[in-house]
């Protein structure tokens, strides 16, 4: 028999009731994050995008959050679930991808080497001034010449005596200018080793690129090591191969498959509510057939993107998440949300180009999420070779 009356009607800011499939912790953790970012981050975030600047005061802040590095354990970090840094990604790039990047490269990037790979001194040195916000990281892995393909680096370790010198450049590094230590990946005769590298280390030099349009709200540096004399416990010990950053990276691409839909959540909901309150012959545009679509294509991608991260998040939890489970959702959800941007900004007219909107920000922070922890087409072969299991990277 049918039921003898109809359920709610879907709320158009939550139409697949995603909020149910939380728990109550989950859902406690999301509202304090994202009452933060309403607090400290909404009402000054388009002047720092427009300077190009993101506070350093905001890294204690988040410390005192706890969310720098907080799916780790021990040494100062909680040890959060996946979903719950999931959710705490979502909240942060709904106010801007550059807030989320800072935290990602900290956690992810920076940290996590440490914890993994890094002696017990290492780890009681710098993890809990990490996961406090006083000490901020940064990684160093992407160089002039190498970006999809960093096996090719040229950063080079060399042995002197007890000590390492590193030479090389890296470039396209978040937090680069701000940080207080760098993980530097270089060559050596042993194999592709990370370095802890203090950020005022003799020959350590990191300077913001300039005329950046995207991520502004970001410290995006270029970092040359000249020299760089280190002492031999600056070596992580744990990895001497490339699996060390790729592992890395995996772990803030994980992020990004959250990061993105909040992103698009942001420009869906700005796109509804503009659709609604904006008339045009005689009636609000939401009245209108191709707005309609607009707004319905809009809010799919949305809550497909946010089931794909919750069910990574959840797969991840149990330790059933591969990293190519990790490529399709970084391939598909920031694809998604790229397109989602775009829409919204057709939505808003003339309107959307300018800051008093986020739409057209977080459209052009998403053409670098789109590119960085592995551009689209690099996602597109890991889920090919993992489909054929044949390479097809050269």
């Amino acid at each position: 028999m049918p039921p003898a009356s109809l359920p709610f009607a879907p709320d158009p800011k939550d139409f697949l009731g995603i909020e149910r499939l939380l728990d109550q912790e989950e859902r406690l953790l999301r509202d304090t994050v994202r009452r933060w970012v309403a607090d400290r981050v909404l009402p000054s975030i388009n002047d720092w995008f427009e300077k190009g600047i993101l506070p350093r005061e905001l890294t204690e802040e988040l410390g005192r959050l706890g969310l720098l590095g907080m799916h780790l354990e021990g040494y100062g970090c909680p040890g959060a679930s996946a979903v719950q840094y999931g959710l705490a990604c979502l909240e942060l790039e709904a106010g801007d991808s550059g807030l989320r990047s800072m935290v990602s490269v900290q956690g992810s990037l920076a940290m996590f080497p440490i914890w993994e790979y890094g002696s017990e001194e290492q780890k009681q040195r710098w993890l809990p001034a990490m996961a406090s916000g006083e000490a901020l990281g940064c990684f160093g892995l992407t160089e002039p010449d190498s970006g999809s393909d960093p096996s090719s680096m040229r950063t080079r370790a060399r042995r002197d005596g007890s000590d390492w010198i590193l030479d090389g450049a890296k470039t396209w590094i978040s937090n680069g200018s701000t940080a207080d230590v760098a993980i530097v990946w270089a060559r050596t005769d042993q194999g592709v080793r990370g370095f802890i590298v203090p950020a005022d280390a003799p020959g350590f030099t990191a300077r913001d690129i300039p005329r950046k349009l995207s991520l502004r709200a970001s410290h995006t540096s270029e970092i040359v090591l000249d020299g760089v004399r280190l002492p031999d416990d600056a070596v992580l010990p744990g990895v001497a191969s490339m699996r060390g950053p790729l592992s890395c990276l995996n772990e803030a691409r994980y992020g990004i498959v959250w990061g993105a839909m909040g992103a698009a959540r942001s420009c869906y909901e700005t796109a509804l509510d503009y659709a609604v309150d904006r008339r045009q012959f005689g009636k609000p545009i939401a009245a209108f057939q191709l707005t309609q679509r607009k707004l319905v294509d809009m809010m799919v991608a949305v809550n497909r993107g946010m089931l794909t991260a919750l069910h990574l998040g959840r797969m991840k939890d149990e330790g059933l998440a591969h990293p190519s489970h990790i490529s399709f959702g970084k391939f598909d959800n920031v694809r998604a949300a790229l397109e989602v941007a775009r829409q919204a900004r057709s939505v808003l007219g003339a309107n959307g180009v300018t800051l008093d909107y986020p739409v057209i920000r977080h459209m052009n922070n998403l053409e670098s999420v789109l590119t960085y922890e592995g551009t689209n087409e690099i996602h597109t072969l890991i889920l090919g070779q993992s489909l054929t299991g044949m390479a097809a990277f050269t």
